[in-house]
């Protein structure tokens, strides 16, 4: 967004959403199609992977523009795994 006429901070966070909701999108696409992650045909691995590094590609940016730090982001992925061991079985 080149000479846009949002600020930076609003650039960020929009561009953050945005690509989230494509996550989101492909994660849902992934779902109608397919019941096992061995059945996911390498095309849609791709394309989301392709998602979640744009997501990961915009974290960075938080924390390159002192939104967050990758110590507080790690705090929050113990605190969120400690209650997926409660909650799901994703962790063993």
């Amino acid at each position: 967004m080149k000479n846009s006429p949002i600020n930076e901070l609003q650039q960020l966070m929009i561009l953050t959403a945005e690509e989230c909701g494509e996550l989101t999108q492909r994660c849902s696409k992934i779902l109608r199609r397919y019941e096992l992650k061995s059945e996911i045909e390498e095309e849609q691995r791709i394309k989301l992977i392709e998602e979640a590094g744009d997501v990961l590609c915009m974290i960075g940016l938080m924390v390159e523009h002192n939104i967050t730090n990758w110590d507080e982001l790690e705090k929050r992925v113990i605190a969120k795994k400690a209650k997926l061991k409660i909650w799901s079985e994703l962790i063993k």
